[in-house]
């Protein structure tokens, strides 16, 4: 028996997790989510501490231990915002980020809006994406309506014109048959040579 067998060094390298590139969508959300919420208390633990310190004039901040993280939103919250980021595309998923740390850094909002915050992000987001999914869907119908206006005029001018086929008369015609012609009934005057009075 081997020790190649137990270390496993030949086989092939893991690769990248073969996972839905949603549900990394949804991971990637969720876990920017769980991080702002814990800003969130760290800048509001911040704030009351600042609050303390000007109220009572020593500061006692060394002597308190604060839980990791008091503030969880609800499972049931949890899953509607779970669900809301299965809606976003790969591709969405940056820009999502970067307007929530924006939205963020804007409001400094208290840990309980923090998942509004980023819910109303994930709504705007949903609805940039089926503004812009209507549109193609326009462009792709006005696209095929021209191309299949376009090809009902390459089939009318594929059509031949036979000038020999014709049944109209013309001067040249009777000159080339040697034949007299007929009067004309056309819009110009008749013109004629005084010899064929």
């Amino acid at each position: 028996m081997s020790l190649a067998s137990w270390f496993r060094w030949n086989e092939a390298p893991n690769r990248i997790s073969q996972r839905n590139p949603t549900e990394m969508v949804v991971e990637t959300l969720m876990m920017e989510l769980s991080w702002q919420i814990k800003q969130a208390e760290k800048q509001q633990r911040e704030r009351e501490n600042e609050y303390r310190k000007i109220k009572t004039g020593v500061d006692y901040g060394w002597l308190v231990s604060y839980p990791k993280q008091s503030y969880d939103i609800s499972p049931g919250e949890r899953l509607q915002l779970e669900d809301m980021c299965t809606k976003i595309h790969p591709s969405y998923c940056g820009p999502v980020i970067l307007r929530f740390r924006q939205l963020i850094a804007e409001y400094e909002p208290e840990v309980q809006e923090v998942s509004r915050l980023f819910r109303s992000v994930l709504q705007e987001a949903v609805e940039k994406i089926k503004e812009e999914e209507d549109a193609k869907k326009l462009a792709k119908q006005w696209n095929t309506k021209n191309k299949t206006s376009l090809s009902l005029t390459t089939f009318k001018s594929r059509s031949k014109i036979s000038p020999f086929i014709s049944d109209i008369k013309t001067i040249s015609e009777d000159v080339e048959r040697g034949t007299q012609p007929t009067r004309r009934v056309w819009s110009m005057p008749e013109f004629r040579n005084a010899k064929d009075y």
